[in-house]
């Protein structure tokens, strides 16, 4: 057996085994040491939205449907690129980075095992390494998702919560204590893609409105610790749209 795992067509699947092995003693000495090398991997990784699967009505409200209020400054919904969605399809966001890699070579360590194991028994001799790659690489990547989606549900609360708080945009929030005003932000309640609550803290985009408490927003763009909200006039994304009030600039409602 360990002579197999030596040989020239098992090369690929060994070494990703080992690495495997590895990155998970490198993992477990750094998280003895209160310095996980996950988080600092995730630290330097570009931030991936979880909810990468973004509202598509928020994108067909700001074109012109009940969410335009005439204001300017109002973004297009995010449109993210191939390599986002495919690293949102693997759980990058939701499950930390490291970790991931870790399944993936073992995935494709083993299936690389399997698959020439097979041909040997079929054939009575091993694949060329690359042939064999091809099958094993195919394997891995639907179980990194499943593993993932897995791992994801079972990880710490402070993981989930670790996801971008750009994931906050286009989210519906409900103003919770005081008034908000331009440059006067006041604290919202919203929840996110995990079904988790978050406060954070909300100012009008437009300058001359205001949002009472117990009114609900739509998160639109971020300035440091300071969100940007719009009125949510939408009835389709908030069952109180008569809750919302904006005062214009002459401090009548609109």
């Amino acid at each position: 057996m360990l002579e197999t795992f030596f040989l020239p067509a098992m090369a690929p699947f060994a070494v990703a085994i080992g690495l495997m092995l590895m990155l998970a003693v490198v993992e477990l000495i750094g998280a003895l040491m209160g310095m996980p090398a996950s988080a600092m991997l995730d630290s330097i990784v570009p931030e991936i939205d979880a909810d990468i699967d973004v509202d598509l009505d928020l994108e067909a409200d700001y074109a012109g449907g009940p969410l335009d209020i005439d204001a300017p400054n109002v973004p297009s919904a995010p449109n993210p690129g191939a390599l986002s969605q495919v690293l949102g399809w693997l759980c990058v966001g939701k499950v930390p980075v490291l970790v991931l890699f870790i399944v993936f070579l073992t995935a494709f360590g083993l299936s690389g095992f399997v698959v020439q194991s097979l041909a040997h028994g079929l054939a009575g001799a091993y694949l060329p390494s690359i042939i064999a790659a091809v099958p094993a690489f195919a394997a891995a990547v639907p179980a990194t998702r499943i593993a993932g989606l897995t791992l994801s549900k079972i990880m710490p609360k402070e993981q989930t919560e670790a996801v971008s708080q750009k994931a906050f945009i286009g989210k519906v929030a409900t103003i919770v204590r005081g008034e908000a005003r331009k440059g006067v932000p006041a604290e919202a309640k919203l929840t996110d893609g995990f079904g988790q609550t978050h406060y954070v803290l909300v100012e009008p985009d437009e300058e001359g409105a205001a949002f009472p408490q117990g009114a609900d927003v739509i998160i639109v763009r971020q300035s440091g610790s300071i969100y940007q909200a719009i009125a949510n006039t939408s009835a389709a994304m908030s069952d109180d749209v008569s809750s919302v009030h904006i005062k214009g600039k002459g401090g009548e409602n609109a």
